[in-house]
């Protein structure tokens, strides 16, 4: 069952104290996306599907709750955002956060711009709408595993 997004940012958010803009949280979400996609028999973390823009793969909802914040690091914006404790939303969200805590926007770029990833397959400069299958991004997620086994 997907989880509400604006948990899943709010608990990214809090995880990495308010310190990531919404390029990581978007890129955070995504890899969180992915593993849970991976480590759940494909289901998804979120149900709306992630596009392939520009910058990589990113939720449009999100990027419309976050975009007044620019590169600056997102602030608590969100009035209603626990429940996630137990969940295997809370599990990814919180092994990615503190993965992608002290990384820098262009590295997340970097990862999810793998020239294999689903980002990849899908994107075409300047277009947006252009989604991101769920198998394709599962795809992803096994040949990442494979290669960090």
């Amino acid at each position: 069952m997907p989880f509400m997004v604006e948990k899943l940012v709010h608990r990214m958010c809090e995880k990495t104290d308010w310190s990531l803009s919404q390029l990581s949280i978007q890129k955070g979400l995504y890899i969180s996306h992915m593993v849970h996609l991976g480590q759940n028999s494909g289901s998804p973390l979120v149900s709306e599907q992630f596009e392939a823009w520009d910058y990589g793969p990113v939720l449009p909802s999100v990027y419309q709750m976050l975009k007044m914040f620019g590169r600056k690091p997102v602030k608590n914006i969100f009035w209603e955002a626990n429940g996630l404790d137990g969940t295997s939303a809370a599990d990814v969200i919180d092994v990615i956060a503190a993965q992608i805590k002290e990384m820098r926007p262009a590295s997340l770029v970097h990862y999810t711009h793998d020239p294999k990833g689903a980002w990849a397959k899908h994107y075409c400069p300047g277009a947006r709408g252009v989604t991101i299958p769920n198998e394709d991004i599962l795809s992803e997620y096994d040949w990442r595993s494979k290669e960090a086994a």
